[in-house]
């Protein structure tokens, strides 16, 4: 990390702990170390010894993803677009997963893991300003289609946009009635088989790729773009990771 996204991350990870104990280690190195994994895609076992203990730095990665701190630095900074919010997007995408992410306990139904046309996959849903950069993020099996999400990810952010962007897959009545209850334009194509064809605004509907471009910046993350994880908590730990990496440097860009 620079300076720079170390500035941001560190008042939301090294807050000393209310029950006492040892003060915080070098959580920068710590952190240095999970963006490598996340970005290489090797095992753990694998990390090189300059970032410190393998299973220290893990242990501390799900203490991180258990305790919630991404998606509060996530919203944080989701807090800062201020009239990006006006144009919203959602989308999803599936992530093939790796045999070894199977065999948690409770089954694989329990940690956003299913069978589709691509085998064993996990889905991401993600909710989008109007640049592209994500302020909800929902994981699923990846045979859920993806209005099983829609509310989850509504749920994630207070803030109604004016407009929101969506491909035919978000056709659905049921979205369409609580986005106009929201005082929302719902920019969704119809499917060629329903009766009431609705129409978009080109100009607008054309600003969609955003969220796409976004999609394929995130999976060149190596750990995001296939799942090892067992825990759906693990693997969205590294999802959000590679939000807040491309909004910190969309902070420093702006």
């Amino acid at each position: 990390m620079t300076d720079e996204e170390w500035a941001i991350v560190e008042p939301f990870i090294t807050t000393p702990s209310l029950r006492g104990g040892r003060p915080p280690a070098n959580h920068r190195r710590v952190l240095d170390g999970i963006l490598w994994i996340c970005r290489t895609g090797v095992p753990w076992r694998d990390l090189p010894e300059a970032f410190g203990n393998w299973n220290s730095i893990w242990r501390q990665f799900r203490r991180w993803c258990e305790s919630g701190a991404w998606d509060v630095l996530l919203q944080g900074l989701a807090d800062g677009g201020g009239q990006l919010d006006a144009l919203q997007m959602i989308d999803s995408t599936t992530i093939r997963a790796h045999r070894c992410a199977a065999g948690e306990k409770g089954g694989i139904q329990f940690q956003a893991l299913g069978r589709s046309r691509g085998g064993f996959t996990t889905k991401v849903h993600l909710r989008c300003n109007a640049v592209g950069l994500p302020v909800g993020v929902v994981l699923t099996p990846g045979e859920a289609h993806d209005v099983t999400a829609y509310d989850a990810l509504m749920e994630q952010r207070d803030s109604d946009p004016g407009a929101m962007l969506a491909d035919k897959g978000y056709d659905s009545d049921a979205i369409r009635h609580d986005l106009q209850d929201r005082g929302t334009a719902p920019e969704i194509p119809t499917k060629s088989n329903r009766k009431v064809q609705h129409s978009v605004s080109k100009r607008l509907y054309r600003l969609r790729s955003r969220i796409e471009c976004f999609i394929g910046h995130l999976k060149e993350q190596r750990r995001i773009a296939t799942r090892y994880d067992k825990t759906a908590t693990s693997f969205l730990g590294f999802v959000l990771l590679g939000c807040i990496r491309l909004w910190i440097r969309f902070v420093h860009r702006a």
